[in-house]
């Protein structure tokens, strides 16, 4: 259950993370509330997560996810570049997400 939790912790991170470039530096309400709430959310499941994984793991696995989700929301959602180099760095923070799950 740890890592489901630790999963949506992540996704919280990319949540939080794209609604705050909506919120327009602060300046549009529900946007801005929605950082707050979900930000709240994410460390809520982080929290629930280090109950039973390692810290540095699962801090490292939590904001891989969002810095993955992130990136990827930017490229959808706002025409970020899809430059090749950037893609192979992307896929490489993959990597090492797919790897610590798997030595833990």
């Amino acid at each position: 259950m740890a890592w489901i939790y630790l999963v949506l912790a992540g996704l919280m991170e990319v949540g939080w993370a794209t609604a705050l470039k909506y919120s327009c530096g602060f300046t549009r309400f529900w946007p801005s509330a929605t950082v707050v709430a979900v930000m709240g959310l994410s460390i809520w499941f982080l929290a629930l997560a280090l109950r039973q994984l390692p810290m540095g793991t699962a801090y490292a696995v939590w904001t891989g996810i969002g810095a993955v989700g992130t990136v990827l929301a930017g490229i959808v959602l706002f025409g970020d570049s899809v430059a090749p180099l950037r893609l192979c760095c992307l896929g490489l923070i993959a990597l090492g997400i797919i790897g610590l799950k798997i030595v833990s």
